[in-house]
């Protein structure tokens, strides 16, 4: 059965962002929330974001919630953040295959692709 996991890394500060809160959505008229994870210590939310018989082909979209995470890192940021609510939608195509989408961040900007 496939999966959908993440990893995050701050490269302002040179490591895993921790505390950092993503929700998941199946985007689909109407859209659902399907679930919301924070991130631990490495960066990685404990377990898959998706997997299982919930684990289907279909649009979706990660929310990584960046401007609470950089607020609470302590570095100095305008105000209002360049950056808050990084949305990153994709597509399912393989019901069997693993989907890792990470997110490299930091105030000023982001980059993410499928990873393995």
């Amino acid at each position: 059965m496939g999966r959908l996991t993440t990893h995050v890394l701050d490269t302002a500060l040179g490591k895993p962002a921790e505390g950092l809160e993503i929700e998941l959505w199946r985007c689909e008229e109407p859209a659902e929330h399907v679930s919301t994870h924070v991130t631990n210590s490495d960066g990685r939310v404990d377990g898959p974001i998706l997997d299982g018989d919930r684990f289907s082909c279909g649009v979706y979209e990660l929310r990584f919630k960046a401007g609470a995470y950089l607020k609470g890192t302590g570095q100095s940021l305008p105000d209002p953040l360049f950056l808050d609510i990084i949305p990153i939608r994709f597509g399912i195509a393989d019901q069997d295959g693993h989907y890792h989408v990470p997110l490299l961040l930091s105030p000023f900007g982001y980059s993410t692709y499928r990873g393995s």
